[in-house]
C-alpha cells in the first residue's frame, strides 16, 4: 500500500536538510543579525551642508548627537536658509545610517526584511 501523508523527501521536504540543522542555522543567523545591529548602533555618521557651514553627527540608532553651525551663516534676515541647511544636513546623515543598515543587514538575504 502506498505511503500517505507527510512531505516528499522525508523530513519536511527541505532537500534532505534536518529540521534541527535548519533551526541551528536560523539561531546562528539571528545572533549574527543582533551583533550587526549592535555594532551599527555604536557607529556615528557625519554630514555637512552649505559648504561646511552646517555639520551634523548622528548615531546608528538615528539619534542626533551634535549640530554645529558656523557663526557667519547665521543671518537674522534669512532664517529660512539656515533651516533648509539644517534639514538637508540632518536628512543626509540619516540617509547614511539607512544605507549602512541596508548594506549590513542585506548580507543576510532574508526576503521582506529590508
Amino acid at each position: 500500500m502506498a505511503k500517505r501523508g507527510g512531505f516528499p523527501g522525508g523530513m519536511g521536504g527541505f532537500g534532505g536538510m534536518n529540521i534541527n540543522n535548519l533551526m541551528k542555522e536560523a539561531k546562528k543567523m539571528q545572533a549574527e543579525m543582533q551583533k550587526s545591529q549592535e555594532e551599527l548602533a555604536t557607529k556615528e555618521f557625519d554630514s555637512t551642508a552649505g559648504g561646511g557651514a552646517i555639520s551634523v553627527k548622528v548615531t546608528g540608532e538615528k539619534v542626533i548627537k551634535e549640530i554645529k553651525i558656523k557663526p557667519d551663516v547665521v543671518d537674522p534676515d534669512d532664517v529660512e536658509m539656515l533651516e533648509d541647511l539644517i534639514l538637508t544636513c540632518v536628512n543626509e546623515a540619516l540617509r547614511k545610517v539607512d544605507s549602512a543598515q541596508s548594506q549590513e543587514l542585506g548580507k543576510f538575504n532574508i526576503p521582506g526584511l529590508m
